[in-house]
């Protein structure tokens, strides 16, 4: 498309986030910003069932979640249905290649966010990134 936006990778996003005040402030930025919220869900199990019903470019998932499972168990599952994970926490994934496609640090501001996932979404897509905003770290793909 000339002189247009490029078509994103990512449009479809399922936010899992046990904390509330987070989980609200991610919806509301994320859908300002053009993305489709498939659901909002704060636990592992809750997850699963969004994941085999519905269409998922992303899930953007914190690694501690409430009850049994976490946010590296839902990245391991998702991985299984080609669905990438971008983890979101305070504390440093486990290295784990393939476990997620980036993580992204926690405090992160709503202009922190949807510029990681501009480039989250250039790096799924193939295209070269050349700078990777404060607190995104993108990983290898297994």
């Amino acid at each position: 498309m000339l002189f247009g936006k490029r078509a994103r990778v990512i449009s479809r996003i399922l936010i899992v986030e046990d904390e509330p005040l987070v989980a609200f402030d991610n919806e509301h930025f994320l859908t300002e910003a053009g993305y489709v919220i498939v659901a909002t869900v704060d636990n592992f199990a809750d997850a699963l069932p969004v994941l085999a019903e519905q269409e998922v470019d992303l899930v953007l998932a914190d690694i501690r979640l409430r009850g049994e499972g976490d946010g590296t168990d839902l990245a391991r599952h998702a991985s299984t249905r080609g669905v990438p994970v971008l983890l979101v926490s305070g504390h440093a994934p486990p290295d784990e290649p393939g476990l997620a496609v980036g993580y992204l640090a926690k405090p992160y501001t709503d202009k922190m966010l949807v510029s990681a996932l501009a480039t989250l979404d250039d790096h799924l897509a193939g295209r070269r990134v050349k700078r990777l905003p404060p607190g995104l770290k993108l990983f290898q793909r297994a």
